[in-house]
């Protein structure tokens, strides 16, 4: 193909493929697969990657749904991220089918200008970004260490540049007491199900004292096992979010007091574990800016964070972001008055509307790339040399 304007030979790529993309999206829209259980849409990838020239590498940093294509001869190096985990019970209610067909698109698209515009592109399939933190594994495996840039675009009701994104880690919570007959002997038992009821109360009280940015909330996973029976092993996970790691930390602490209160007001013994931690977002300014301008130039509507529909969320991103200049914008999928994570954002996932965001998001990140690649100042900030 021509390089005489590769933003045009791209969209002349992406526009060839996508109801190949469209396929991809509503057949793991079909086949939801929860965190690290992937095989279906990871195979999906890995094989429509292969089919496109790209080097393919399965199970990569010991994840067995984690897939790498790359190809292009650089020394840029850009990274399209792919999702393609779902939730339990509603499916695919965070538009992860999406996320993945767009990053795909994108990566394809991009190929075909790579080798006039310098360019290695690699298409990254990301594991478990519900709760298991796939990047994270990825990073420390160094997938990232030779990477100048990494984008990919989420579903939301509304398109916005900058999300709300915040630092989140799970806590998985057990309270240890002892049964007793609740009618005949309830002074001989010692209540872990009352552990969780005095922590819960200390949550919601300690919330009024908390910045309006920081979340806690979760979920009592087991609460006992018969009425007349004093539970003597409760178990339960919550998420702690706020503004960033450090903010985190701090919060963190007062969480987990509060569940130190209630094993003291009970005299159930308690043990927290921390699980993965996921970073704040930070934003690359100069793509995210290029990013916007290409969205707008397709008709995209962007809204302030505030009004687009949904409010702060997290994902493995934000660590991703903190070693390689990264975005994540969102991309609106006319899904109101349902949000992400509501089963009317699972139906609009496989919809006309986010058949639409497939193209436009991976247009809007190749061209992305392109302006990035073809800017002498973004290109060789991005290479780590100096312009001057």
């Amino acid at each position: 193909m021509s390089m005489t304007d590769p933003r045009a030979t791209v969209e002349q790529v992406i526009d060839s493929i996508h109801p190949s993309l469209i396929e991809m999206s509503r057949r793991i829209h079909a086949r939801p697969e929860i965190a690290f259980e992937e095989v279906y849409a990871s195979g999906l990838l890995g094989d429509r990657l292969e089919s496109e020239r790209f080097a393919v590498q399965r199970g990569v940093a010991g994840m067995a749904t984690a897939v790498r294509g790359s190809a292009g001869p650089g020394p840029l190096h850009v990274v399209l991220v792919c999702e393609y985990d779902a939730l339990p019970v509603v499916g695919h209610a965070c538009g992860h089918n999406v996320i993945c067909a767009a990053g795909l698109g994108a990566g394809i698209g991009l190929l075909a200008v790579a080798e006039g515009l310098g360019l290695r592109v690699t298409v990254l399939g990301t594991p478990a970004e519900e709760g298991g933190g796939g990047k994270i594994q990825l990073i420390e495996a160094g997938l990232f260490h030779d990477v100048h840039a990494a984008l990919m675009v989420h579903p939301a009701p509304r398109d916005t540049l900058e999300p709300w994104i915040l630092a989140a880690q799970t806590l998985e919570v057990a309270y240890t007491g002892r049964e007793a007959h609740a009618a005949g002997a309830p002074e001989k038992g010692i209540n872990a199900a009352d552990a969780f009821v005095v922590a819960q109360v200390a949550i919601g009280l300690l919330r009024q004292h908390l910045p309006a940015s920081t979340r806690v909330h979760g979920i009592v996973t087991h609460g006992g096992d018969a009425p007349n029976i004093i539970p003597a092993s409760t178990t339960g996970r919550f998420m702690v979010r706020a503004t960033d790691i450090d903010a985190l930390a701090a919060v963190r602490e007062r969480v987990i007091a509060c569940f130190e209160a209630g094993a003291l007001a009970t005299g159930a013994r308690l043990a927290v574990e921390p699980r993965v931690r996921y970073a704040h977002m930070v934003q690359d300014r100069d793509l995210l800016d290029a990013y916007g301008q290409n969205a707008v130039a397709l008709g995209r509507s962007l809204v302030p964070t505030e009004e687009s529909g949904l409010g702060p969320v997290s994902t493995d991103m934000g660590d991703v972001s903190l070693v390689v200049p990264s975005i994540h914008p969102m991309i609106g999928i006319d899904s109101l008055p349902s949000v992400n994570h509501q089963p009317g954002f699972t139906d609009a996932a496989a919809s006309p509307a986010a058949d639409r965001a497939i193209r436009d998001g991976a247009l809007a990140m190749a061209w992305t790339v392109i302006d990035a690649a073809s800017d002498q100042h973004i290109r060789a900030r991005l290479l780590g040399r100096a312009v001057s």
